[in-house]
């Protein structure tokens, strides 16, 4: 059975009698720390803060949301569709779609009484077939979550398939969430070179590609100047390093049968063997 917390009576009043909060009030209508919205009754993490945006509603909105952590049910007016946390039905809001708020034209508008805020850090790596990237990072202890995906490219929402082609621009990426205080963001950057070959042009092993180019997507200014600092000392060294450094942007999830794809298997990575670049 789900663990549920006890609540305060306006929580029972938001998540489970289905109420909605004054517009303009809740505490995560104007916050935009990088960090996991979870549910406020169950702590399932629900939406990343990078699929947060302004939309002057007056509640927390998101474009996107966790996989699997929502639920979608038609409201009885047939009107609107709620969604609800789908570990323990909890109401977290209302979705709405073709507004032209962001390209993906779609507003999760939600209640912040019905969301807790983990304040973890974001990073985004690209080292060639994003299963043995994934499998590396999910290893490393204050690392909360990970997840293939692609980004770097010019085409919504593309399906693996489409990436493969090489004309999306996408690189097959991971995203890293993890706890700063257990793990650093300079951990990560050292096992992201040493798992795989930062001088291979759109290539790793085998896989031959736009889509399989090392690249590190930096969220913030620091970000951009650890992964410089990083490059710059292993061309120093003499590592004929070919790994781009650039701004992200978007992120999406690839299909279910990509995620934990070694882990799944029960096997190891072919192509990202660890040895000590830095």
């Amino acid at each position: 059975m789900q663990k549920k917390r006890k609540l305060l009576p306006y929580e029972e009043y938001v998540i489970i009698h289905k109420g909605t909060e004054k517009p303009f009030s809740g505490v995560y209508t104007n916050h935009f720390d990088a960090g996991i919205y979870c549910c406020k009754q169950c702590e399932q993490h629900l939406f990343r803060s990078s699929d947060k945006f302004h939309s002057s509603c007056g509640w927390p909105s998101f474009d996107d949301a966790i996989e699997h952590a929502l639920a979608l049910v038609p409201d009885a007016d047939g009107k609107r569709t709620e969604i609800v946390c789908s570990s323990c039905g909890g109401h977290l809001g209302h979705v709405f779609y073709g507004e032209g708020f962001t390209e993906k034209q779609t507003r999760h508008c939600v209640n912040s009484v019905s969301l807790d805020f983990i304040p973890y850090q974001i990073a985004y790596f690209a080292s060639g077939c994003f299963w043995g990237t994934e499998y590396w990072f999910s290893q490393v202890p204050g690392v909360i979550q990970t997840c293939a995906g692609y980004t770097g490219g010019s085409l919504h929402n593309p399906s693996y398939e489409q990436v493969c082609t090489g004309l999306t621009g996408h690189a097959e990426a991971v995203e890293v969430i993890f706890d700063e205080n257990k793990v650093s963001y300079n951990d990560l950057m050292r096992l992201f070179f040493n798992t795989h070959d930062p001088t291979q042009l759109n290539q790793q092993g085998p896989d031959i590609g736009e889509q399989y180019r090392s690249e590190i997507f930096y969220v913030n200014e620091e970000q951009k100047q650890s992964a410089e600092a990083c490059i710059s000392t292993l061309l120093k060294k003499g590592i004929e390093v070919v790994t781009k450094c650039e701004k992200f942007d978007t992120f999406y999830p690839a299909e279910e049968i990509h995620q934990s794809y070694y882990q799944k298997h029960a096997k190891k990575p072919y192509c990202h063997i660890f040895r000590e670049l830095c």
